[in-house]
């Protein structure tokens, strides 16, 4: 069986991580996520983790090459199965064409493009607002998920804390980045008519639910 190869994108705050967790566990895909494979070895403070937070912490990109052999792995090992749904790669028109020969090695191709659309002003109310548990990891929303008791986890009582990457001035460089880099990806794809759009303002369910039926 040949794999299918999806790939969702949408600006950050877009929810593309939690609704990538449950499509790919839906469809039985294989998750493919360089934002986990890259967290992963932040906190593992690896050699790749280090260089990589520099990066992350001001909003930039993180260079290609860092990322690209862990992926090219992942495919290695599960080629055959249902299908691959990458979430944070490709960012730009660069790392699709290195994604294309990726793919080629294995005879598969990109099938379809999940873009998540959201505006400006809801990435920033969900990003500021977003809070992290340290320890245990998980996430709340101070205003539509927020802890019972101040701002400590519900599971295990530690304090929550604000990402770098959620500071205003971060997410203002971030946002920046996507303009300028991943919307000509988008506009790519619309022409080749590979592209299918989600409104992201939507209720998570609802957004998930819209994804799942155009897959």
């Amino acid at each position: 069986m040949k794999s299918k190869i999806y790939i969702l994108i949408g600006p950050p705050g877009a929810g593309k991580g939690t609704q990538a967790k449950n499509i790919a566990s839906n469809k039985d895909f294989v998750l493919i996520s360089t934002g986990d494979l890259l967290r992963d070895n932040v906190g593992r403070k690896t050699e790749l983790g280090v260089i990589a937070k520099s990066y992350m912490d001001k909003g930039e990109l993180v260079p290609t090459e860092l990322v690209t052999k862990m992926i090219k792995a992942n495919i290695k090992q599960n080629i055959g199965k249902n299908g691959f749904l990458f979430d944070g790669f490709p960012r730009d028109l660069s790392q699709n064409s290195l994604l294309d020969e990726m793919l080629k090695e294995f005879d598969l191709e990109v099938d379809r493009i999940i873009y998540i659309d959201v505006k400006n002003e809801t990435i920033y109310e969900r990003l500021t607002n977003r809070r992290i548990c340290p320890k245990c990891k998980d996430v709340y929303h101070m205003k539509y998920n927020p802890p019972k008791k101040d701002e400590l986890c519900d599971n295990c009582g530690e304090q929550l804390i604000t990402r770098d990457d959620d500071k205003l001035d971060v997410i203002k460089k971030r946002l920046d980045v996507y303009h300028n880099s991943t919307q000509p990806l988008v506009d790519y794809f619309e022409k080749m008519g590979k592209i299918t759009k989600i409104n992201g303002e939507k209720a998570p369910k609802e957004v998930e639910a819209e994804i799942i039926s155009n897959i």
